[in-house]
């Protein structure tokens, strides 16, 4: 098996040259790759379709076949341009990703961290998420000290050459923080003095052998992480989270939602409950831009006992 591992990552080394020669072209080249790469995943190879026609056909089962066929190949578009824009990350300018990628109010966490709080901010798998570590760029330079833990939480790939390639993009413009390190990571931060905003993507099913927040999200009883909110509550962070608008290719909005000040104050599951709310709200405004090809029901799960529907 490890011999396997590494004849993998000496035949992909070629593939990290062409990456880089990749973000160093034009952006009319790289949506020309997109478009290439787009008619090969959709028409050719039909890449994950049984997956991502499933989920939105169990998801949306009032839309026609003509409007789910529509969401899926729109789809397709978005996920080969986030491909091609994540590969851009290694040779994009400061300003170029500030102009591409706008934060509507980073006030919210820079105000918080001059009262000495920490921000946690929810994302999802919603294009494109990897750009969301570029808020950092609008932070004020007091924010950027080693006395605040500007971080993710960063699950590692199966792939040892892809998981250094994203470590890599995402460690730009924040520190990746392993997720069974996290809560180690906050406790020592906090013990030295240090503040922290951290961004967690929280729209996966969890670990299996892991229960968390089950609730209806897209016509599915979906079991949700609920340790984002565990460590929220035990820090008392103030609780935000990331929505992204695409306004065309290469080109997006992102506006900080607050869902609570003080996470410590909120009943138990509560945090998570809502985020699911939040993210289905997001994901309605466009079911295209996000991320289908997951798996998210492959392990299915059942309402508990007291569950109300009238409540969802």
């Amino acid at each position: 098996m490890k011999m396997k591992a590494k004849l993998q990552n000496i035949l992909l080394v070629p593939l990290g040259w062409l990456f880089h020669l990749l973000a160093f072209m034009p952006w009319w080249w790289i949506w020309l790759n997109a478009d290439v790469f787009y008619f090969i995943a959709y028409h050719v190879f039909g890449y994950r379709r049984k997956v991502v026609r499933k989920n939105l056909v169990e998801s949306f089962p009032e839309k026609s076949e003509a409007e789910i066929k529509q969401i899926e190949k729109r789809f397709y578009r978005h996920f080969t341009d986030y491909f091609f824009e994540t590969v851009k990350m290694l040779h994009m300018s400061d300003a170029d990703m500030k102009k591409r990628m706008v934060f509507r109010n980073p006030e919210l966490v820079i105000n918080a961290y001059k009262e000495g709080r920490n921000n946690m901010i929810y994302a999802a798998h919603y294009f494109n998420w990897e750009w969301l570590t570029s808020i950092s760029l609008w932070f004020p330079d007091e924010m950027k000290t080693d006395r605040h833990l500007i971080g993710q939480a960063y699950h590692p790939l199966e792939n040892q050459w892809f998981d250094r390639f994203f470590l890599h993009l995402r460690s730009r413009y924040s520190t990746c923080v392993p997720s069974n390190e996290v809560l180690r990571t906050m406790i020592e931060t906090k013990r030295e003095g240090k503040q922290m905003t951290l961004g967690f993507l929280s729209d996966q099913h969890p670990l299996p052998g892991h229960r968390g927040v089950i609730t209806k999200f897209l016509n599915h009883p979906s079991d949700f992480i609920n340790g984002t909110e565990a460590i929220a509550r035990k820090f008392d962070m103030q609780v935000l989270y990331f929505h992204i608008h695409k306004i065309r290719r290469g080109y997006y909005e992102c506006t900080l939602d607050l869902m609570y000040d003080h996470a410590k104050e909120q009943p138990k599951d509560s945090i998570t409950l809502r985020y699911a709310h939040i993210l289905e709200q997001h994901i309605l405004e466009d079911p295209s831009l996000w991320m289908w090809s997951h798996n998210r029901w492959k392990r299915p799960v059942e309402y508990p006992e007291n569950h109300n529907p009238q409540q969802q």
